[in-house]
């Protein structure tokens, strides 16, 4: 059933986007299979792309976290939503990035924020072992590519947001700029994640991440004299990512930040 079902959907994108399958799959093809493990051998799977081979320049990192639907082993699913908008040919072409897009494993989380609890349900002074994976991570892309250490992003959808907010409130001093969508995080963590600059996407009719979560945040942050972007969108539910990675203006400010 599952195949049937996707092989419907291709079908559906085919007949409704003339060429959009075959773009689909082309850009797929751009982020190359790769998998970290560490001295403790301990693993995580991800995808790379690399929008130049300009070795010679310094090029920014994005880092983007996935929703809790992709999780899995599978090395492919982290690539279903928003992450394709950074290998469109302008933003490659503009910007010149290299994105990775790790996949956390099932039943694991980017994030200790419990929704079901308003609150983390761990101790938030630790990251999550998948998050503790992608910092790793970070530091031996570092140390292998030509990138910039300060310019390096990190945005997520959903479960994906909740981990970008938690990324910058446990290494502040890592991340040039976040953009978070669709998440949530204790307003506890505002006066470390102040300094950096921040642009938030929510939907006002978000019923799986209450869009109050989002609201609280932007205020403590305002209240703190920092400058965040909110955008909220009136007429969209959970999918805010949909937009918010289709955005030009926000990925013109994302790429200008730098620590």
């Amino acid at each position: 059933m599952k195949t049937l079902h996707i092989n419907l959907v291709m079908v559906m994108m085919a007949l409704y986007f003339p060429g959009g399958v075959n773009r689909l799959l082309a850009q797929s093809s751009l982020f190359s299979h790769e998998k970290y493990i560490n001295a403790n051998g301990e693993t995580l799977n991800y995808r790379l792309l690399v929008s130049d081979a300009d070795t010679i320049s310094l090029h920014p990192l994005v880092v983007f976290l996935h929703g809790s639907g992709e999780r899995g082993d599978d090395n492919e699913a982290q690539l279903k939503w928003g992450v394709m908008n950074f290998a469109k040919d302008d933003i490659m072409k503009t910007y010149r990035p290299i994105v990775i897009a790790p996949q956390c494993p099932k039943d694991m989380r980017w994030g200790n924020f419990n929704l079901d609890k308003a609150g983390l349900s761990e101790s938030n002074s630790k990251p999550t072992k998948p998050l503790k994976l992608v910092m790793e991570l970070i530091d031996n892309l570092i140390a292998d590519l030509p990138i910039d250490p300060d310019r390096i992003y990190i945005t997520g959808l959903s479960m994906g947001g909740i981990g970008t907010f938690e990324a910058i409130s446990l290494f502040p001093n890592r991340f040039a700029a976040a953009v978070p969508v669709c998440g949530a995080a204790n307003i506890s963590s505002s006066q470390t994640i102040a300094h950096i600059p921040l642009w938030i996407f929510h939907g006002a009719l978000d019923s799986a991440v209450s869009p109050e979560y989002v609201q609280d945040m932007f205020k403590a942050l305002t209240n703190l004299g920092a400058h965040p972007g909110f955008t909220q969108y009136p007429e969209t539910g959970h999918f805010a990512w949909i937009a918010a990675y289709s955005d030009p203006m926000m990925m013109n400010w994302l790429f200008r930040q730098h620590k």
